[in-house]
């Protein structure tokens, strides 16, 4: 078949060399199963491999995937790592093999997934290495090669096949029309930058909300690349059983953006001003976006946020990483002298809800902090793992604890223990709150708001270099109940907001610090 590049369609085979059962162990444990693409009617029994693992092959076995599973969704586990080749279904034992066309590329798709629980449907499923080298398929396959084919055909840049219905009508549009339903948590512009990148430039993004709705207008380079992301992406859920994906073709195919800022942005123009006092682009990060293929730009994230929005693109964790973990960290290599369960509450603080925090009676330089949910505490370790905090390089893991226990009654453990449950301090208890919308990673700008208007800038400076380090910048903003401060390095900035942050200013003004993300 031509124009389908390096895609196995297969040839007329019968149902015993579909899977050479030469290659599979025969260990007891085996399992027999019907391939259910035999020539005639004698349909014979293969053994699917046993669970000893096998070398590194670019044949993937993935097991436990839900009931009427599809190709195109076992095909989008493998997207994010490379081009898939072939693909071959066992729908009655909730089973499939799937070639890559490297075994590199397999190789990173399985220890990426050793790491973060691959879901199909919201269901776990189990991705390992197969005895096979690679696919023999039947031509009976018709289904599997028809969704191949137009997989095979977007990855290369040309036209699906026409001639069957399976086939994909190539897009006409570079613009997806992006709806968010069941929007449990919130949605940034930068989450659906980080997920569609991972398919190819992207070049403008347009938010809005329409009939209650979150929706996104998002220009790839070329169409097709935007249909590619649409056959992976469409009716995926960015996070675990929330924020479903509905993506359709925008009559559009070329966006007009004024402003670049939380709401809109063109990554082709960082100059473009903020407007309506949104806070402008980041122009180290508006650098990092220019002239950046999708690979180099995830490679610029922390390498968390980079395999999250790997798995994401395929549609099958949360962004924030390791689906259904506990939202207990273990931080190490703390500064035993200094730290307390409250500077850890606040700086765990910036990107979740602290519930307790507890340092280690026999071990104080580790402690364990209890977040909301295993999604803060991801986000909580992927950007505080590796920063300085009262001069030691602190390292944050989850951890195998569920809770933090409080210590029993009448037992003094000196406060190392704090339980900090209804705090009021808790940055997003509150549901659809800007904050979720304003994380951003430790940086040397600090966000000031709740300002008092007596207030001088530089009364905030001497505030500041009081806490220690110095000062490099200061802007207020027009109302001057909000600036930003700019530190000479980060360990200082996470200084100033772990001792500033709901500083009393006087009349009951409590001033609020966060990063910023934006430079002076």
């Amino acid at each position: 078949m031509d124009g389908i590049g390096d895609v196995a369609v297969g040839v007329k085979r019968g149902s015993d060399e579909l899977l050479s059962s030469s290659l599979y162990n025969s260990g007891s444990d085996m399992s027999s199963i019907s391939d259910g693409t035999s020539n005639g009617s004698d349909s014979k029994k293969l053994r699917v491999e046993d669970r000893m693992e096998a070398p590194p092959s670019r044949v993937l076995h993935i097991r436990k995937l839900p009931n009427e599973t599809s190709e195109t969704e076992v095909i989008a586990l493998g997207l994010p790592f490379g081009k898939v080749t072939n693909i071959l279904t066992l729908k009655g034992k909730n089973q499939a093999f799937l070639e890559l066309g490297t075994e590199e590329a397999a190789i990173t798709m399985v220890n990426y997934y050793s790491t973060v629980t691959p879901h199909v449907r919201n269901v776990p499923v189990f991705i390992q290495y197969s005895n096979h080298k690679e696919l023999k398929t039947d031509a009976g396959n018709q289904r599997a090669q028809a969704v191949l084919q137009a997989v095979s055909a977007v990855q290369g840049g040309g036209t699906p096949t026409s001639g069957s219905d399976l086939a994909l009508t190539a897009a006409s549009s570079p613009v997806l029309r992006i709806i968010i339903d069941n929007m449990f948590y919130p949605v940034t512009l930068d989450v659906l930058q980080q997920i569609f990148s991972k398919f190819g430039t992207v070049m403008k993004i347009i938010t809005f909300t329409k009939n209650n709705q979150f929706q996104a207008l998002l220009q790839f380079n070329d169409p097709s690349t935007a249909q590619q992301a649409k056959i992976a992406l469409d009716g995926q859920n960015i996070y675990n059983s929330c924020c479903t994906l509905r993506i359709d073709y925008s009559k559009l195919v070329n966006l007009n953006v004024k402003y670049n800022n939380d709401k809109s942005r063109d990554y082709t123009r960082p100059e473009l001003p903020a407007g309506d006092g949104q806070p402008a682009m980041d122009p180290n990060m508006a650098a990092a976006f220019q002239g950046k293929d999708s690979n180099s730009l995830l490679g610029a994230l922390s390498p968390l946020n980079a395999a999250a929005a790997a798995a994401a693109a395929a549609g099958r964790v949360a962004l924030s990483g390791h689906s259904g973990s506990s939202g207990v960290l273990l931080a190490s290599n703390l500064n035993e002298e200094m730290v307390t369960p409250q500077s850890l509450f606040t700086l765990f603080g910036v990107y979740g809800d602290t519930q307790r925090v507890k340092i280690l009676y026999n071990k104080k330089d580790s402690a364990l902090i209890q977040m909301a949910d295993g999604s803060q505490a991801q986000l909580a370790m992927s950007h505080l793992n590796g920063q300085k905090m009262y001069g030691k390089v602190i390292r944050v893991a989850l951890s195998k604890h569920t809770s933090v226990q409080l210590p029993r009654d009448g037992l003094d453990d000196q406060g190392l223990t704090k339980d900090f449950t209804n705090s009021p301090l808790h940055r997003f208890k509150k549901p659809g709150s800007k904050n979720f919308q304003n994380i951003f990673p430790p940086s040397t700008t600090l966000h000031l708001s709740n300002i008092p208007t007596d207030v001088t800038e530089e009364d905030l400076r001497l505030l500041f270099s009081n806490a220690g380090g110095t000062v490099n910048a200061f802007k207020f903003f027009q109302d001057h109940k909000m600036a930003l401060l700019q530190m000479s390095t980060v360990e200082e900035a996470i200084q100033g907001l772990i001792d500033l942050h709901n500083y009393n200013m006087g009349d009951n003004h409590h001033l609020r610090v966060s990063f910023s993300k934006s430079s002076i």
